[in-house]
């Protein structure tokens, strides 16, 4: 087993993100050893997740981390204004850090800050259900298949929210090892047994899907 002492991971936050898919993959990859984890932001202080209801906190503006060993980008309607400005810091950041990590990775609609970045295209990656369109017109390819990684261009995408933890985990066996990932996933305990089958759009059926857009239009 290899483990490097110097692995520094970042994780942006910003406004309205979804924060299972910063914290899914924090409470993975904070236990690697030798790892530390990194929220970073535009400037420090608090940012707000999706509804408003948690606030989780920046401890690194962006160019106190420049170079980053892993990024995970999570995603969220919030990622909506950052791929909106041909400028914002965050893809700026993403496009400049990305030369010099070991894998530059993203959950649910953090794809799209890649695509933003110029880091997919013409590749094949995964992001939320609902985001198809908007990925595939920032130059990737999007796919159903739940996590999926471009070793060479040292990628590496998660479909929604809860798919963030079985990319983190893959992410520790490459950085690591496969036992080191295994030990991962005992630590958290992630063993899932959902009481339902209704976890992708096929399975759910058309009742679950009407009742789904109705929840979203009353939370937004």
């Amino acid at each position: 087993m290899t483990t490097d002492p110097t692995l520094r991971i970042a994780i942006p936050l910003f406004e309205h993100m979804t924060a299972l898919d910063a914290i899914g993959p924090y409470e993975v990859l904070q236990r690697l050893p030798g790892s530390s984890v990194t929220f970073v932001g535009e400037e420090r202080g608090t940012v707000r997740t999706d509804n408003g209801f948690l606030g989780l906190v920046v401890d690194a503006a962006l160019d106190e981390l420049p170079d980053p060993d892993v990024i995970v980008v999570p995603g969220g309607w919030g990622t909506q204004a950052l791929i909106a400005d041909d400028g914002h810091p965050i893809v700026e950041w993403v496009r400049a850090a990305h030369g010099g990590t070991r894998f530059t990775t993203s959950v649910c609609t953090g794809s799209d800050v890649l695509g933003k970045a110029g880091l997919l295209d013409g590749l094949t990656a995964a992001t939320h259900w609902s985001n198809f369109s908007t990925l595939s017109g920032l130059g990737a390819e999007p796919t159903g298949t739940r996590v999926v990684e471009h070793l060479d261009e040292r990628v590496i995408t998660a479909a929604g929210v809860s798919s963030g933890i079985d990319m983190a985990l893959r992410l520790s066996e490459l950085l690591v090892d496969d036992v080191a990932a295994k030990a991962m996933q005992l630590m958290i305990e992630y063993d899932p047994q959902p009481p339902f089958d209704a976890g992708n759009v096929e399975a759910a059926g058309d009742e679950v899907m009407t009742r789904l857009i109705t929840y979203a239009a009353d939370r937004r």
